[in-house]
């Protein structure tokens, strides 16, 4: 039977301090008290006033702070598996059903070695391997088998896996690999998914890190903002989320790309994109809240900064699966400008 979560009325609790402002409530009950917040209170906070978004990211930085400490988590991502996706997730240019121009290619071991190589040499600690599948077949398990091997033969760090949907075999075998985390994302909130996939459902995602949960892997579980949702689903979102209680949440902003559903989709605002930082933060105060794909566009140089100083604690260097991103050194200076110290490399789980 497939799991699911109760999310509708999510940690609803009436224990919350009496003053109605809502970031009054979420010092006392996110900072002082280690809660976060409800979806409820979230689409509150989704609706400040944009006159209160620097209160807004000044809390959320203290929750970090207190909750996460100052260190900053450093990935970098590669696709051993890429397009030719059977899925239609209506933002992937990687999907076979769409007219968008990126083709099906295999990265071959060495390539793989090399990429965790560079990786490590920009002080990333995290290397994910990643593949454009509804799930993983015997060949890219064999390849993944034999990847790991020769990355750990070359390379100290660790090494996290994105594959798709999970058998528990599947499971079972990445975790006897020695995969340090595994990524899956819910990618919106579950009252809106069918608007963006339609070949699976939400609860099958579910099961997958449910399975992953259970055979001692990290969970690394997020999704996309400005893909058409409200601010009530993106709230929902945030609590569905937080009811899954993953070790990190990246947090990536569209980037509308030709051939796909969404390719007329507008791009976020920055202000908009900085409240949902700080947002998600309040809702998950002790989880990794990782800058992934689309904060170029969405953010800038300038709200890149901001984030960081609003919540974020972790971030995707180099580039992305199909679109470029900073240059590793440019995110590795603003950290040492911003005097924040990159996480040191621990395979603990």
């Amino acid at each position: 039977m497939t799991e699911t979560l109760d999310v509708t009325n999510h940690g609803a609790r009436d224990d919350s301090p009496a003053d109605g402002d809502i970031l009054a409530v979420a010092r006392e009950q996110v900072l002082e008290q280690g809660r976060g917040l409800t979806a409820d209170q979230v689409l509150e906070v989704l609706g400040l006033p944009d006159e209160r978004l620097e209160e807004l990211l000044q809390l959320a930085h203290e929750v970090r702070m207190r909750h996460c400490g100052p260190e900053v988590e450093v990935e970098g991502i590669v696709s051993v598996k890429t397009g030719g996706c059977p899925e239609d997730c209506h933002f992937c240019s990687q999907s076979g059903l769409f007219p968008s121009p990126v083709r099906a290619a295999w990265l071959d071991i060495p390539s793989l070695v090399k990429a965790a190589e560079e990786t490590a040499a920009t002080g990333a600690t995290e290397f994910c391997i990643v593949a454009a599948v509804r799930g993983p077949d015997k060949r890219l398990m064999d390849q993944m088998r034999e990847g790991v091997k020769a990355i750990r033969g070359a390379v100290d760090i660790n090494i996290a896996a994105s594959l798709g949907m999970l058998t528990q075999e599947q499971v079972d075998e990445l975790a006897e690999m020695g995969i340090h985390r595994y990524n899956h994302n819910l990618e919106t909130a579950r009252s809106y998914f069918p608007n963006v996939v339609t070949t699976h459902s939400w609860e099958e995602r579910w099961d997958t890190l449910r399975m992953v949960r259970a055979a001692g892997m990290e969970v690394c579980c997020g999704g996309i903002v400005g893909m058409g949702e409200t601010a009530e689903q993106r709230a929902e979102f945030a609590g569905q989320l937080a009811e899954l209680e993953p070790d990190e949440v990246p947090l990536n902003f569209l980037n509308p790309r030709p051939g796909t559903p969404f390719e007329e989709q507008t791009v976020i605002e920055p202000r908009e994109a900085l409240k949902i930082i700080g947002a998600f933060r309040l809702a998950l105060p002790r989880t990794i809240l990782r800058y992934a794909g689309g904060r170029e566009i969405a953010l800038g140089d300038l709200g890149t900064e901001q984030g960081l100083l609003g919540g974020i604690n972790a971030v995707i260097v180099g580039n992305y699966l199909t679109t470029l991103g900073r240059k590793p050194e440019s995110d590795l200076e603003l950290l040492a400008d911003l005097q924040m110290p990159v996480k040191a490399l621990n395979q603990t789980l």
